[in-house]
């Protein structure tokens, strides 16, 4: 009896620890689907606070919005472009190490043109805008080097995939055409007819040239005329499957 109560113990035991478990992971999603969303909000907001400031406000701020915007956007593009073939390709495991280097030069160029949009000396912001303008090229560039190479090398890998496929496919094609090339040969239900008349034929003239020979030393009076040929009935004769069965004609009496 004792024993039967620590077990039904240990397994309410363990009922409540997976459901704890359970309830923490979904509360842990939960909480990083929400996550989510709100920074997916937040990048939406902030970049269409870029765009219009970008037209609204020209000058220094309408500068320092365009380089923003460029900035998130080529950022943006190569991260997706590198997540989404590493699922496929374990080889862009260090391309993404590259990327997260790349990204911290990323976040504080962003974070210092972001301050500067609050700077009310427009003359120095706008003398310093030449090196901002440079080291964006610089993280821009290195980031469409990762994106379009990562790029070639799916198209790549996606091109070997498909003349693969093709040569397979030529293959089966081939083997389904099997018959063509049995056209040039003879047709295997003609030979055995041809065969049998050809027998036909050489034994009726063997049979021809001994009935000849017999007559040459017979005891008995030559007839003068040949024998008649008496027509074979043609429910008689052999006949073939493929063959039409032969019309018989019905007579009346």
């Amino acid at each position: 009896m004792e024993a039967a109560v620590a077990v039904f113990g240990l397994l309410f035991v363990l009922f409540v620890l997976a459901g704890v478990f359970v309830t923490v992971k979904a509360v842990k999603a939960a909480k990083a689907g929400v996550d989510r969303t709100v920074a997916q909000a937040r990048r939406t907001v902030e970049d269409t606070t870029l765009r219009a400031r970008q037209f609204a406000q020209p000058g220094v701020v309408g500068e320092l919005a365009q380089l923003r915007l460029s900035l998130r956007t080529s950022m943006r593009a190569t991260q997706e472009a590198l997540h989404s073939g590493s699922s496929e390709d374990a080889s862009l495991s260090e391309a993404i190490g590259l990327f997260e280097r790349l990204s911290v030069h990323g976040h504080e160029l962003d974070d210092e043109l972001k301050r500067l949009e609050r700077e009310p000396d427009r003359a120095t912001i706008a003398a310093r805008l030449p090196e901002f303008r440079e080291r964006l090229e610089r993280i821009t560039h290195s980031a469409e080097s990762l994106r379009w190479a990562a790029r070639d090398r799916a198209r790549k890998f996606a091109d070997d995939d498909l003349a693969s496929l093709s040569d397979q496919i030529d293959v089966e094609s081939g083997a389904l055409r099997h018959w063509t090339r049995a056209e040039g040969s003879a047709d295997p239900l003609r030979e055995p007819v041809q065969e049998r008349r050809t027998g036909q034929g050489q034994g009726q003239g063997q049979r021809a040239g001994q009935a000849s020979a017999g007559s040459d030393h017979s005891w008995g009076p030559d007839s003068e005329d040949p024998p008649a040929i008496t027509a074979q009935d043609p429910r008689t004769q052999p006949s073939y499957p493929w063959q039409k069965a032969p019309r018989t004609e019905e007579t009346t009496t």
